[in-house]
């Protein structure tokens, strides 16, 4: 396979991730993929990156950032566009991405998809919140393969949880800047959880491969290019995360989230829970190794759990099935 095939066949898969998602990246990636001049700018992606097709979409939605006048705007809800995908959407997509060859090649090559997903807070926050419960006090919250620390704000956002059998459950300080809504549904012969109205957070701290500075600029600005452009309340929420983190930046160390764990909780006396999302990691041996009691609420493969390491050995509860993006909640 050609590394053009390649380019092609990732975008294909990822028009098929945006159908019934995204209307305006299902079409930009699903006619990109069968033109072999858009798809080959691509194949600038870093050998071994493994680049979906989304990171083409999201160069050219950085690049009609820097541009917001320009017609293409206008099928980009994420800067005030209205129109949704039609005839000329795909000719003047190409067109600006043809133009801007080697500005799209650069960001391709130099960059990756940083997702930034804060509505998956309301995901971990009932997972958090039984793990203070047994810790018994203020914890220290880390996150583990952070990119921005959105997530380390947990604490920080309310929370809205919509139930068929007791209307909305309620959580998370009253005055919060950032609002979060998730529907929390029951497995059979499951009964609600009972959720804190706070979880005390002694301190936080984050570690990923490439945290990113949100006083920077440019970081920033990729930041929300990687947010599907056709989704303008993801951006909205990302924007009030980045505003409320700004004022209280935790501490993000760069490293291997397994192998460096311990540098990211150096100085942390309280009860330790590490907090992941969308991760694909196994924690559980780099917190053995640590020598002190801990917890991993981990939201990984469509499901929320609570694992406990102690000397005791290692316990494993599944609280709930979920939906990636923090949408819905079903508790076990």
């Amino acid at each position: 396979m050609t590394s053009l095939d390649l380019a092609q066949q990732r975008l294909r898969e990822f028009a098929a991730e945006a159908a019934g998602i995204s209307p305006l990246y299902e079409h930009l990636a699903s006619r990109a993929a069968e033109d072999p001049e858009v798809a080959d700018l691509l194949t600038a992606a870093s050998p071994g990156s493994n680049a979906s097709g989304e990171l083409l979409l999201a160069a050219a939605h950085r690049l009609v950032q820097a541009e917001p006048f320009h017609q293409l705007s206008n099928y980009y809800p994420s800067l005030g566009g209205t129109y949704g995908a039609d005839e000329s959407t795909w000719p003047l997509f190409r067109d600006f991405v043809l133009e801007r060859a080697e500005r799209v090649r650069g960001l391709v090559s130099s960059q990756v998809i940083q997702t930034n997903e804060v509505r998956r807070a309301a995901l971990l926050y009932p997972a958090v919140a039984a793990a203070a419960k047994q810790a018994g006090g203020p914890i220290g919250l880390v996150e583990a393969a952070t990119t921005a620390g959105l997530l380390l704000g947990l604490d920080q956002y309310s929370y809205r949880y919509q139930t068929a059998e007791a209307g909305q459950l309620v959580a998370g300080p009253a005055k919060a800047a950032l609002g979060l809504h998730c529907a929390l549904e029951l497995a059979p012969g499951a009964v609600l959880p009972k959720l804190p109205k706070t979880v005390k957070v002694a301190a936080k701290a984050g570690i990923g491969v490439a945290p990113v500075d949100l006083t920077d600029e440019d970081a920033y600005a990729w930041l929300e290019a990687c947010v599907w452009a056709d989704q303008p309340e993801r951006l909205r929420l990302f924007g009030v995360a980045c505003t409320v983190l700004r004022k209280n930046p935790p501490r993000l160390v760069a490293g291997d989230p397994v192998a460096d764990l311990a540098k990211a909780v150096e100085g942390i006396d309280a009860p330790l829970v590490v907090i992941s999302s969308g991760s694909g990691l196994d924690l559980v041996p780099a917190l053995s190794s640590l020598g002190r009691p801990a917890w991993w609420a981990a939201h990984e493969d469509g499901e929320l759990r609570l694992v406990r390491v102690s000397d005791a050995g290692v316990e494993k509860t599944t609280l709930a099935t979920t939906e990636a993006h923090g949408q819905r909640l079903v508790w076990r």
